[in-house]
């Protein structure tokens, strides 16, 4: 990683319900995904007018399964949080995310480290004794992001 990368360990945390509406990415390898995501979030940000009911315009939520998943859950979702779902735009999707205790990093630097930094993430949950849950989604809960850094909150889900 880069010196201006930084990762910050936020422990535990509940997250509530969350309603995305966004698109959906599948790839058939993880390179496709390095690729297809940026261009997805940035698509997604210059269409969100279209999302109705939307909570947070600045927050864009990406969420995927990290372990085998059916055909329907496969990929990544890049999406915006919103109240309730309504009119959603035609070539869009919607996703429910239920409550689920969460072990949390925050991560600031280039969206390409990401991937490696979930390692970070990964040890830490196994050090403290919790069990991660591959089979829920993971979110990564972005608070500021462009082409060239982004400040996440990854947020892997544990028993």
């Amino acid at each position: 990683m880069e010196k201006t990368d930084s990762i910050t360990l936020n422990g535990v945390r509940e997250i509530g319900e969350k309603k995305l509406v966004g698109f959906r990415v599948v790839c058939e390898d993880m390179k496709g995904y390095g690729e297809e995501i940026p261009k997805t979030s940035m698509m997604l940000d210059r269409r969100k007018d279209e999302i109705k009911q939307l909570i947070e315009p600045v927050k864009l939520i990406g969420a995927f399964k990290a372990g085998e998943t059916s055909e329907g859950d496969d990929g990544y979702w890049v999406c915006y949080e919103v109240r309730d779902f309504e009119d959603i735009p035609e070539d869009m999707v919607s996703l429910i995310i239920p409550e689920q205790k969460y072990a949390v990093l925050h991560f600031k630097g280039h969206a390409s480290e990401i991937f490696k930094v979930y390692t970070h993430l990964h040890k830490w949950v196994k050090e403290n004794g919790y069990q991660r849950s591959p089979e829920k989604w993971t979110l990564e809960i972005y608070s500021d992001w462009t082409e060239n850094e982004d400040e996440v909150d990854l947020c892997d889900p544990i028993d």
